[in-house]
């Protein structure tokens, strides 16, 4: 059964709500804050569009918001499945999960909310021989009642050697390449890998649960390419269906796929960007025209407030100078972090009631934003008073609809020439997540 509560910290206060003195672990000197009930209303959002069963894709840490509060307030939402990338994130989940005491998926039996299924897609090259020995992370996979994905001959070997090692049956996705010329079978090397999994399914070692594959261009609805896409993914089914398999899932759209192709929708599909507020096309529709809700905030506060002369340069290389007598402010946050430098002169940012804007470029561990002008009767004084003080709290990206004139993660994507995905999977270990519900809608 599904734990009734993620053990969150104290939930936050106000402008901006969570960064309250001593509320930051530790000495950190920002936080991501996280609203768990934006995850989970943007979860109902997209299963409502979805209309069947959905997989939440908790990849990179659940793109950067937290694994297991993130996975568990999807279980909540109704996911029945949770999506990872690499072996190693599938095997630490299961872990947690089984920690929260989170059951795992009976033999037979579909995949639930109470007991989900995870599949992950990235395995180690392994030789069978290695496969097959102890301690090998395929071996700790088929242990760990996870979903592989299978797309070559070699890999089906690796697992069927695990298989045969471990004396359990392991759960195969085979996955076709579509169009995307990534992972996946092409359609000249598909049959000799359905005739293989074929049987390996007659020798009992594995089963083909899934046929799957991914959109490249699924956030483009008038480019073709879905179309492409669903016609190679037919092909790929009557090749295993020519070669005795047919899975009972196939999956092929994730948010993009759910929310523009619904043709894509198949048995299952994997919801991932939207789940974190976040549009995969803001150009096509942003995430509040979809109905969803930015569920990170990225804070810190200002370390140092200083007034720096016309012309004077800042920070590495000179390559903003001060136009007038200008107030600057020091934000304790850089590469390092996850900040880009391509932010140099254009990051927005929230700061003192306002909105502005990086200057000059990012450092490794702070950046410089612009304050405004010295300007009135103050500028005359010796001593004029700053438009904000050290302390003062900064907002880099967040909900417009709880603190209005707050940036996006959009808005840094758009102004560092990247997507949202980049921006908030980036930010680095010396950011602390911190969990809040600050929405005043109901889960229901």
């Amino acid at each position: 059964m599904i734990p009734p509560q993620v053990p969150t910290p104290k939930a936050p206060g106000h402008v901006p709500p969570g960064l309250d003195a001593g509320t930051a672990p530790g000495a950190a000197t920002a936080r991501a804050v996280v609203d768990l009930k934006a995850v989970a209303h943007n979860a109902q959002v997209l299963a409502r569009a979805a209309a069947i069963p959905w997989m939440a894709v908790v990849k990179a840490d659940a793109y950067g918001h937290g694994l297991l509060p993130v996975s568990l307030t999807c279980l909540r939402a109704g996911a029945s499945w949770l999506g990872v990338a690499q072996l190693a994130e599938a095997l630490h989940l299961r872990a947690l999960l089984d920690e929260a005491a989170v059951a795992r998926p009976v033999a037979g039996a579909p995949a639930s909310p109470q007991a989900p299924r995870v599949l992950t897609w990235i395995m180690p090259v392994l030789r069978p021989q290695e496969a097959a020995g102890e301690g090998s992370p395929l071996r700790a996979a088929l242990a760990a009642d996870l979903d592989l994905s299978v797309s070559t001959s070699d890999q089906l070997a690796a697992v069927t050697a695990a298989a045969r090692a471990q004396g359990q049956m392991a759960r195969v996705h085979l996955k076709a390449d579509t169009g995307m010329s990534r992972a996946g079978a092409v359609a000249q090397d598909l049959p000799e890998l359905a005739a293989g999994a074929r049987q390996a399914q007659e020798a009992g070692l594995i089963q083909v649960v899934g046929l799957w594959s991914h959109l490249s261009r699924a956030d483009e609805p008038g480019s073709g390419s879905t179309q492409e896409h669903l016609r190679r993914f037919r092909l790929a089914e009557q090749l295993l269906h020519e070669a005795g398999l047919r899975p009972p899932l196939r999956h092929l759209a994730a948010t993009g796929g759910l929310l523009w192709h619904p043709e894509t929708r198949l048995d299952l599909v994997r919801a991932g960007i939207g789940l974190y507020g976040l549009s995969p096309a803001p150009e096509v529709a942003s995430g509040t025209e979809l109905g969803l809700r930015p569920a990170m905030r990225l804070e810190s506060r200002l370390l140092q407030v200083k007034r720096i002369p016309a012309g004077q340069a800042v920070s590495y290389g000179g390559t903003w100078t001060a136009p007038t007598d200008r107030w600057v402010g020091l934000v304790p946050l850089g590469y390092a972090d996850g900040v880009p430098r391509a932010a140099a002169s254009c990051g927005p940012v929230w700061a003192g009631g306002r909105r502005t804007q990086v200057v000059g470029k990012v450092c490794m561990d702070q950046f410089m934003i612009d304050l405004g002008p010295v300007t009135g009767s103050g500028a005359q004084q010796e001593q004029p008073v700053p438009p904000a003080q050290a302390g003062d709290p900064v907002v880099l990206w967040g909900d417009p609809q709880t603190l209005p004139g707050v940036p996006t993660a959009d808005d840094w994507a758009q102004a560092c020439e990247t997507i949202s995905y980049e921006m908030v999977t980036r930010l680095g270990p010396r950011v602390p997540r911190a969990y809040t519900d600050n929405s005043d809608e109901e889960h229901s």
